[in-house]
């Protein structure tokens, strides 16, 4: 049983991952199992080039940065499981006690993060009910998002990224899987607001 099951491997979904991990120093997460499943043949970012984003080197590939954030989350926070080539096709069960069916197995989690793109049709079965248009993307584009309230879909599930409703940015994408992993820090944390932060002599 996972604590927190994040599915998506691209920038919103490691984005929560990293911070996640990042907090295993702390009383209240230490103990607590996250895992991702990094299906990323689909992300956006395979065909994506960077001049734009603070913190990355200009003409920095997409397809390097999928590669090399994984490699980043397995060498500092090796605690954080990854569940590669799996397709997540099904959800159900209730918070607490998810199930999560991929195309290999089926996994259970308390807490599920949704990371994954906003294009259209949304595969995984079990959530349609939240599936809406996309209030920040052009009608011609087509693309979906999952009906939220700051990232909050229902008890247990969050959603982040894009398919949060929110731009196709990277630096957007990052900031919305770190402010879900905030979130569930706070819940792990009886509802006190939760950072973290490395620092310089700490």
């Amino acid at each position: 049983m996972y604590d927190v099951l994040i599915i998506g491997g691209g920038v919103s979904g490691v984005s929560c991952a990293l911070l996640l991990g990042s907090a295993s120093n702390k009383p209240f997460a230490s103990d607590k199992k996250i895992g991702v499943i990094a299906h990323q043949k689909t992300s956006s970012l395979q065909n994506a080039v960077f001049n734009n984003v603070y913190g990355i080197p200009v003409g920095k590939l997409g397809s390097e940065l999928l590669t090399e954030s994984l490699d980043h989350l397995t060498t500092v926070y090796p605690h954080v499981e990854q569940i590669l080539n799996e397709k997540v096709l099904k959800i159900s069960g209730e918070a607490g006690n998810f199930q999560i069916t991929t195309n290999s197995k089926t996994y259970n989690s308390k807490i599920i993060v949704i990371g994954i793109g906003s294009g259209s049709p949304f595969i995984i079965e079990g959530l349609e009910k939240y599936v809406i248009s996309h209030k920040k993307a052009a009608p011609e584009k087509n693309r979906i998002q999952l009906k939220n309230d700051d990232h909050f879909v229902t008890e247990g599930i969050y959603v982040c990224g894009t398919l949060a409703g929110q731009r196709n940015q990277l630096a957007i994408a990052s900031g919305s899987g770190a402010s879900v992993a905030g979130d569930i820090l706070t819940l792990w944390n009886n509802g006190n607001h939760a950072q973290v932060h490395d620092a310089l002599g700490k």
